[in-house]
């Protein structure tokens, strides 16, 4: 959404002009298109991991402001409420070893951030939810300090006009309202970049929307949400009511959510930016000074400020992203579905399938997104984010008959994705062993039908069943994943169960 929005009080006229230069900056867009401006290939990719604080009691921690004062670092901004930190790791080319230097830079930078939190009686989790949040934790008052976090609440606030209502019924039905955009902030995810060419754009972006579902299925880790049990992934329909503008009445007249998995395939990212401006009003009408135009006809490369403000308030699960690097534009696919975590490894592995699966998909002589309609796609996205590992998907039967059948999850990925991978990852020029070591760990939840989900799931269960009440079992699974998770093992070889539990710190 940028660094440095700065709050204050919108009128008409704001409004209207920020749309006149939002159709400025979508004509800039598509001259650059046309004119061929974009960056040459470059096999770019990027990584964020948003986190979370807690105590050695499992409980959050609202204590961001002064954790980031002692890390003293670039590399880790705010997040939307106070216990919640983001690492952005700088772009790597894609290729050699790069998963395994990249969990180099994330283990030293996650164990000094660990350290620096522990100076104020707090930690770092990486899990998609905080399993000891509660209600009365996701409240405005516990938003980050930052000017931007307040504006966007009060605008998405006022578009609605009401209280956001959270109803997610999953093993166990979660019903309750909230005055503020701030339970969106449990949701803490990877986002990783992809950065492509104008002309593989759309196939990138398709693929990676076919794909979605299957990543969620086998990386889902946020089971639970103020001390219920949910969707086997809970961040996605707990993102989409916090952030929506729509009272019940927009919704019943089919007016689209601005957390939204889409609904169609592309032919190009033009059509993405369009369709944003097309669809969803204003929440930020900030105008920024630039000509996108003029500076365009100097010769020069446009911020297209206002289009990058707006696009950052449109929360498509693949986000097109426009970008500008050493006066160069660039456009980025960046794929938002996963959830924080378990560990380091787990991270890289799905982030491994994924570059690898996307760029095997995106090639293939007759394409998934040809075979799959948009709809299907869409509804593999629900299930996946309902069921997890345990989800049975549609996708394309493979051999002469063609059409589309209903596939066990973990088959699918074995037999068809996983081959698909690898060649998508020698195709990166990424050598063997990080391709190996990182795909392996994939098979390996597949075969043992286990990821961050179902192990929070086995050790809350079995704590219940040692007789610990519901809000220590809560507590106790979330210091025992705090343990591993900084064990570093992957987490398809913990062991269910709370054990002797250390302390977080």
């Amino acid at each position: 959404m940028g660094e440095k929005v700065v709050a204050g009080a919108f009128d008409l006229s704001d409004r209207q002009h920020y749309r006149d230069k939002l159709r400025q900056c979508l004509a800039g867009l598509e001259r650059l298109l046309a004119e061929q401006r974009f960056d040459r290939p470059k096999n770019l990719m990027g990584l964020e991991i948003e986190l979370n604080l807690a105590g050695a009691d499992g409980a959050p921690r609202m204590l961001n402001g002064q954790v980031l004062e002692r890390i003293a670092s670039r590399d880790f901004q705010t997040e939307l409420a106070r216990f919640n930190l983001e690492v952005n790791i700088a772009p790597h080319r894609l290729g050699g070893r790069v998963f395994d230097q990249l969990a180099e830079e994330l283990r030293t930078s996650l164990a000094y951030a660990h350290r620096k939190a522990r100076e104020v009686d707090a930690g770092i989790v990486m899990i998609g939810i905080l399993p000891t949040l509660g209600a009365e934790d996701l409240v405005s008052a516990n938003l980050s300090e930052v000017d931007r976090y307040a504006l966007l609440n009060d605008q998405i606030v006022a578009a609605r006009g009401e209280d956001f209502t959270l109803d997610i019924d999953g093993v166990e039905r979660l019903s309750v309202t909230a005055e503020s955009i701030t339970p969106e902030a449990a949701c803490t995810s990877v986002q990783l970049h992809l950065q492509v060419t104008p002309g593989r754009f759309a196939d990138v972006w398709n693929a990676a929307q076919a794909v979605a579902a299957v990543q969620v299925a086998v990386g889902a880790n946020s089971p639970f949400l103020f001390g219920r049990e949910l969707w086997r992934e809970s961040r996605p329909p707990l993102f989409l009511q916090a952030t929506d503008t729509r009272p019940p009445e927009l919704q019943a007249q089919g007016v689209r959510p601005r957390t939204w998995f889409g609904e169609r395939w592309v032919s190009s990212a033009y059509e993405l930016f369009e369709e944003n401006l097309r669809f969803f009003p204003a929440l930020l009408p900030i105008c920024d000074e630039e000509d996108p135009l003029g500076v365009i006809d100097a010769g020069g490369t446009p911020k297209l400020a206002e289009l990058v403000l707006h696009n950052g308030t449109v929360y498509r699960w693949n986000r097109p992203v426009y970008g500008v690097a050493d006066g160069v534009p660039h456009l980025r696919v960046e794929n938002r579905v996963l959830p924080a975590g378990p560990t380091i490894t787990d991270v890289l592995a799905n982030a491994a399938f994924y570059y690898g699966v996307v760029r095997a998909l995106a090639e293939e002589s007759r394409p998934v997104w040809a075979r799959l309609p948009f709809e299907a796609a869409a509804a593999n996205f629900d299930t996946a984010c309902r069921y997890g590992i345990e989800a049975r998907l549609l996708w394309p039967r493979r051999g002469r008959l063609g059409g589309v059948g209903e596939v066990d999850v973990v088959t699918l990925v074995r037999d068809e994705l996983l081959p698909l991978a690898a060649a998508g990852l020698d195709a990166w020029g990424v050598e063997a062993v990080d391709r190996d070591f990182y795909l392996g760990v994939i098979e390996e939840r597949c075969r043992l039908r286990v990821n961050g989900a179902t192990w929070q799931v086995g050790t809350f269960h079995r704590a219940l069943e040692a007789g610990v009440g519901r809000e220590e079992a809560l507590a106790a699974t979330t210091r025992r994943y705090g343990e591993l998770m900084r064990a570093g093992e992957p987490v398809h070889l913990w062991p269910v169960g709370v054990g002797e539990v250390a302390a977080l710190g």
